[in-house]
């Protein structure tokens, strides 16, 4: 009987009492690239990372290298009116790098294939059956339209879904023309879904001229928010090249997950993530954030 009144009393005067500090028991992940300006560096260790959320440094929980953890990668290949000429290519050397990809690595990998033009398909759902695969791409063909970002919304919400790594590879030849999704809504349901963003774009000149250089600013931008690396390369020998350096990226991929520890909120829900090494000379690719937690006495 007192245990129970002193229980009581306690939890009136705990509840008086405004918290001091938000604990967010919700683990952070960071899948992370390093190099040294050309090649993956996979030997860091934990102790050479650095990471902070809005500004307050975190100890890291979760480090590994080279992660065994199975890896979801959704490929969305574009078909808009504009891509007929190169598609046969573009399907062939995304084939190739399947075949690469499962053949080695986790066994449980697995692979989804998406379309987009006005509308967006998913052509084959997450499997290891490269027949499967390669029949969904084979019956790709080209309309008109370009749906960039409801294609980025809709793979990011199944990758959601998925536990592991999460990749998304994007094979492109511009910007979107007619997505209801806006460019912010596709890049928040990729950063939700802890995905990382490879954007190729499959141009036919180098030469600026006729090209839509908005669109692969805005795909350079996926790139960098959420830790991936944009390309803007011709069909065949670069596009497989390209592919190349993404098989490598996974490879040898760092993953590092926090519990955010007095993290200064503000009035933007989109907390800003740094992850640097102290070895020297070397370059990181991460997520450039998540979201959280806003300050409401700061709206």
């Amino acid at each position: 009987m007192m245990l129970s009144v002193w229980l009581a009393a306690a939890l009136a005067g705990a509840a008086a009492q405004d918290p001091v500090i938000r604990v967010d028991v919700k683990l952070v992940r960071v899948l992370a690239t390093v190099t040294d300006g050309s090649r993956p560096v996979g030997d860091l260790t934990r102790d050479e990372f650095t990471l902070t959320d809005n500004g307050a440094r975190q100890e890291i929980a979760l480090f590994e290298r080279s992660s065994e953890q199975t890896l979801s990668v959704a490929v969305l290949v574009d078909t808009s009116g504009s891509t007929a000429k190169d598609l046969k290519v573009e399907v062939e050397s995304v084939q190739r790098f399947l075949k690469a990809f499962l053949g080695e690595g986790n066994e449980k990998d697995s692979v989804a294939i998406y379309s987009f033009n006005w509308q967006v398909k998913q052509e084959s759902g997450f499997t290891r059956r490269m027949g499967r695969l390669e029949s969904a791409l084979n019956n790709l063909r080209g309309e008109a339209g370009t749906s960039l970002y409801d294609g980025i919304y809709l793979a990011a919400q199944d990758l959601a879904q998925r536990d592991g790594r999460k990749v998304m590879i994007v094979v492109t030849d511009g910007g979107d023309t007619t997505s209801r999704i806006k460019f912010h809504d596709a890049m928040e349901a990729a950063h939700r879904a802890d995905g990382v963003i490879y954007p190729i774009v499959v141009v036919p000149v180098k030469n600026p001229a006729g090209r839509n250089t908005g669109g692969e600013n805005a795909l350079a931008q996926f790139a960098a928010g959420t830790g991936g690396q944009s390309f803007s390369v011709t069909a065949g020998a670069a596009l497989d090249a390209a592919f190349g350096r993404i098989l490598n990226d996974l490879r040898t991929q760092y993953l590092l997950g926090y519990y955010p520890r007095q993290v200064p909120l503000t009035r933007n829900r989109f907390h800003t993530l740094k992850l640097t090494v102290t070895r020297p000379g070397l370059q990181v690719r991460a997520r450039s954030g998540y979201y959280g937690d806003a300050d409401p006495a700061a709206r």
